[in-house]
């Protein structure tokens, strides 16, 4: 057996190291270009549940397209908003203590009402979604 010098070995995983970071910078590239085919939202309108299944001051995420959604039904009745928040596209939860919805990532506050901006660093509302209620069924998306 053929013993390897130092030399040879520091070689051969140089070269190991080289085709390895090539490759961690030049697949995100091509992924860039040739993005996977994803519906940004759906072009039918999705069934969140039923009226009975969503007490007041409770709140249902669903997956719409990409993105989720958040539907909240308030004391002005259901609101429906995409859940990613406008800061840093984190996925914002309703918390039913305080009654606001809440992105975790930077304390970012939004009213139920209207999906306006409380407090935090987020510099605009929720995306506002369509929300429809047909024989008892909550749909969001769609026709408004």
């Amino acid at each position: 057996m053929a013993k390897i010098s130092r030399r040879s070995f520091l070689q051969i995983f140089n070269r190991i190291l080289a085709v390895t970071g090539l490759t961690a910078l030049t697949i995100p590239i091509v992924a860039y270009f040739y993005p996977p085919d994803l519906e940004e939202t759906p072009s039918e309108p999705v069934l969140v549940g039923t009226l009975d299944e969503l007490s007041p001051g409770e709140s249902k995420t669903i997956s719409f397209g990409r993105y989720p959604a958040l539907i909240i039904n308030t004391t002005a009745g259901l609101r429906a908003y995409s859940a990613v928040c406008t800061h840093f596209a984190c996925i914002c939860k309703w918390d039913p203590s305080i009654e606001m919805i809440v992105c975790p990532c930077h304390e970012g506050y939004f009213e139920p009402f209207e999906g306006q901006v409380i407090s935090g660093p987020p510099p605009l509302p929720l995306e506002t979604l369509a929300l429809n209620i047909i024989d008892g069924e909550i749909y969001v998306g769609g026709p408004e």
